[in-house]
């Protein structure tokens, strides 16, 4: 698990920022999550912390990020 903070959803993508000042762009979060955080369109979640468990998926030359967990802090 690394820390993150929720930056934003846009155009079908999930933005964080990490720890260590890198962004990440995810495009799949799991259902469970979403089901539990409303990241579409819950403006109270920008800029919260979180723990952050995520997947790299290979499709191709194409990388995936996927968010598997997500734990407020």
């Amino acid at each position: 698990m690394r820390t993150a903070v929720f930056k934003s959803y846009k155009n079908g993508y999930y933005i964080f920022w990490f720890e260590n000042g890198e962004e990440l762009a995810f495009e799949e979060v799991h259902p469970r999550v979403l089901k539990q955080f409303n990241l579409k369109s819950d403006n109270s979640l920008i800029d919260k912390e979180f723990r952050i468990t995520f997947v790299e998926d290979e499709d191709g030359d194409d990388v995936i990020y996927r968010v598997q967990s997500l734990k407020p802090i």
